[in-house]
């Protein structure tokens, strides 16, 4: 056979065709059905039950994903060989926004361009269309590359737009209209990655194999019972928490239900109020009879008795915003839009701007700041202000920042640069540093001594500067001494959370967050904090936290770096948003215009593959065709099976419960799980959480293997930037054996691994 210009595939198609008759043999002989022993739980050393986190089904699969599960792959045939009986099962995520954002997105083409729609050209589109999200955030690949476009979208990420993804799908118009609704695609997609893992080989009980989401009431039933048996235990809350919040989605966005930002948390400042003394400027005329504030984000509350002026861009935006019948801020939109989804806003998520600004306009407003020793403070001009971080206004605090010295120092050497932005003398000739805390190893002006003994020279000494501010914040935190005000004497740690909450149950500042980097939704909106009313699951609670500590200690990691991410994670991880309004997945039982978030119904679902066959009848979605009723299982049913629970009154024959019982006795605890390591920072301490509330100490995980990504285009390969290869293309243009010799050769450890072979774009 030739293909491509005369090469020949005749070896490989000899693999393809070897492969083929070997996968059948497997499949008909069922080598890789595992059941139960007689023994539960069994003898040390009889059993090997491994898992992988089931994979977001919004397309196909893709070899970052058989990377992963090539290590789980290979440990189980190893302790097969060795005799063990060996339980490697696999399931499909189906939970969560990204196939809702996905469906949506195709409706939303549609509506503008038709059925099916035509785009005259991918720019016109993009200026047509601004409310569709842009490719990186598209959420679905190919099952089947069929033709050389297809294969060029996989190197170059993909189309614009979700028709043209879904095109390059192989799929026909006709076809890709269907997908508007998000059941469809879990209709579609599982059953054709079930099949690229068959030829892949994978030594699955495939009778285990389920899909998540109310589509499976089963796996449905189990989820109600896992939050309900959470909330009794006192771990589900409801509470007013600063949360990453999708505007347009209308409801929080947790890391799988985002393009980009995946781990970034909420960063919570103190908003200084610095009230413009009146007269107010004629251009300020429409705030008349208002209080009128520039509101700086600070994270050092306790420097501001030392405030010499504040700053502003010159040539930053700003805006006059409402935040109730009688106050304004003067910030950033992008800030006011935070503001806005924190109760912070006359009009509840819609900041009102009642007076466009630019920075030059806000030079030289006189000020009356909290706690600064200068009754009176200018704001004047920084050129080095990041309008993306805080409010866009800056308080200046020259004794302790050596930012702020060293502006300071500029404006009050440079008569130019005074004149440049119009800043009269009286402005900043006056003001002095003002020693306000002790450092032993710089004393009471440590930015003044640190800028000197770095030889910093001006404002624009970026890498200096970042320096100083690492070396004063730091010390100044741990060793510094208060020198003034009421707190004088003691020791600034200790001191700084008094002095915040005396600012905020003063009114002289406010609460303010925002994500920490830029946080990117699947459909295509930038995040912002919101302080919402809803559900949360008490991780970082002390005693539970003590209990996972306990068991990650006696997990085995297999590296270091494994477990100083699992300990960093514990360190920060608080209280977890589990509620959504809208996607696919459980009502939350006691509450059900909430849904329960994807990374909330992924963390115990390892136990249901126990049983899942004993209920579905090896359909994974729980068909007419299946053992048990879904009604059946009440919340008594599942305590007994996993809960250690009495007996139940059921009309479940006791036989097929206590089959399912010892099933689940059998197997558990798991001995593996495989997975990326960036589910490190959420699902896999998740999983360490929820075992450890739920099952006795002697059915905890044993072990998880964390590897690195493999790399494609220089990237990690993910299905929301488009930058994939999918497993079925590697299996079909190399073979099953080839593409898991690669993946063995690729890499072994936490680092990102290439792997040459399969990851060459083919150049027929």
């Amino acid at each position: 056979m030739a293909e491509g210009g005369g090469r020949s595939f005749a070896r490989r198609d000899q693999l393809l065709k070897i492969q083929s008759e070997v996968q059948k043999l497997w499949e008909d002989s069922k080598v890789f059905d595992a059941d139960a022993g007689s023994a539960a739980p069994p003898p040390s050393g009889e059993k090997f039950f491994g898992n992988f986190p089931y994979p977001y089904m919004n397309g196909s699969l893709h070899l970052g994903h058989a990377f992963s599960l090539s290590k789980l792959e290979f440990a189980s045939a190893y302790h097969r060989l060795r005799g063990r009986n060996v339980l490697l099962p696999f399931a499909f995520h189906c939970t969560g926004m990204p196939i809702k954002a996905s469906a949506d997105k195709l409706s939303r083409e549609i509506s503008l361009f038709g059925n099916p729609p035509v785009f005259t050209s991918l720019d016109e589109v993009a200026i047509a269309d601004d409310d569709a999200p842009p490719a990186e955030e598209a959420s679905a690949e190919p099952e089947k590359f069929k033709s050389k476009r297809s294969k060029a979208a996989a190197k170059s990420g993909g189309d614009k737009y979700q028709w043209e993804i879904m095109r390059s799908f192989g799929l026909s118009d006709s076809e890709i209209a269907d997908f508007r609704d998000p059941y469809h695609w879990l209709s579609y997609f599982p059953p054709l990655a079930k099949e690229d893992l068959k030829a892949f080989g994978l030594g699955c009980d495939w009778r285990r194999s389920f899909i998540t989401t109310d589509m499976n009431p089963f796996y449905d039933s189990f989820v109600r019972w896992q939050m309900t048996k959470l909330k009794k235990l006192g771990k589900v809350v409801k509470d007013m928490r600063y949360t990453i919040y999708s505007p347009f989605d209308g409801q929080p966005c947790a890391d799988h239900d985002r393009a980009s930002g995946e781990g970034i948390q909420p960063q919570e400042y103190v908003l200084i109020k610095m009230e413009v003394v009146p007269p107010l400027p004629s251009k300020f005329s429409v705030l008349e009879g208002r209080r009128v504030f520039l509101a700086a984000a600070t994270l050092r509350p306790e420097t501001m008795y030392g405030q010499t002026n504040s700053w502003v861009l010159p040539d930053g935006k700003y805006g006059a915003y409402e935040i109730n019948d009688t106050d304004v801020f003067i910030i950033t939109r992008r800030a006011a839009l935070n503001l806005a989804y924190q109760k912070l806003s006359r009009v509840p998520e819609k900041p009102t701007c009642l007076l466009e600004l630019m920075g030059h306009d806000l030079i030289g407003l006189p000020l009356r700041s909290p706690l600064s020793f200068n009754e009176i403070i200018y704001s004047l001009p920084m050129l080095t202000i990041l309008t993306d971080k805080g409010t866009g206004i800056v308080t200046s605090v020259p004794s302790d920042s050596p930012d702020d010295f060293m502006a300071l120092q500029d404006l009050k050497s440079k008569p130019a640069l005074r004149a440049k932005f119009g800043v009269n003398d009286e402005w900043v000739l006056p003001f002095d540093v003002v020693p306000i805390i002790n450092i032993p190893e710089f004393g009471d002006k440590s930015a003044e001594k640190v800028c000197g003994d770095l030889k910093i020279k001006s404002q624009n000494d970026k890498e200096k500067l970042a320096e100083a501010k690492r070396l004063t914040y730091l010390k100044g935190f741990t060793d510094g001494t208060m020198l003034v005000g009421e707190f004088s004497g003691k020791k600034v740690q200790d001191v700084k959370p008094l002095i915040k909450n005396a600012l905020l149950e003063s009114g002289q500042a406010v609460k303010y967050s925002e994500p920490e980097k830029k946080v990117m939704s699947r459909s295509g909106d930038e995040c912002v904090v919101a302080l919402t009313d809803q559900w949360y699951i008490t991780y970082g609670e002390p005693e539970w936290k003590e209990k996972t500590e306990e068991c990650l200690a006696n997990m085995k990691l297999y590296s270091d770096e494994t477990r100083h991410g699992f300990e960093h994670t514990l360190g920060w991880l608080n209280q977890w948003a589990c509620s959504r309004s809208f996607g696919l997945g459980t009502r939350i039982p006691w509450d059900e215009q909430f849904l329960v978030e994807s990374l909330s119904d992924s963390t115990l679902y390892m136990a249901y593959y126990t049983v899942a066959h004993l209920l579905q009848n090896g359909n994974m979605y729980a068909s007419d065709t299946c053992l048990v009723k879904p009604e059946q299982m009440t919340y008594g049913v599942w305590d007994y099976i996993f809960g250690g629970g009495p007996l139940p009154e059921s009309d479940i024959p006791s036989s097929h419960l206590s089959k399912m019982k010892q099933e689940f006795e059998y197997w558990y605890p798991f001995d593996l799980r495989v997975s990326g390591k960036d589910l490190i920072q959420n699902h896999l301490t998740f999983c360490i959480y929820n075992h450890t509330a739920i099952l006795p100490r002697h059915q905890w995980p044993r072990g998880f293997r964390c590897n690195g990504h493999i790399m494609l285009n220089s990237e990690k390969m993910s299905k929301s930037t488009g930058n994939f290869r999918t497993l079925r293309q590697a299996i079909e243009e190399f073979s099953s054996d080839a593409t898991r010799f690669s993946l063995a050769d690729a890499g072994d450890g936490m680092d990102d691994a290439i792997s040459s072979l399969i990851l060459q774009m083919p150049r027929y």
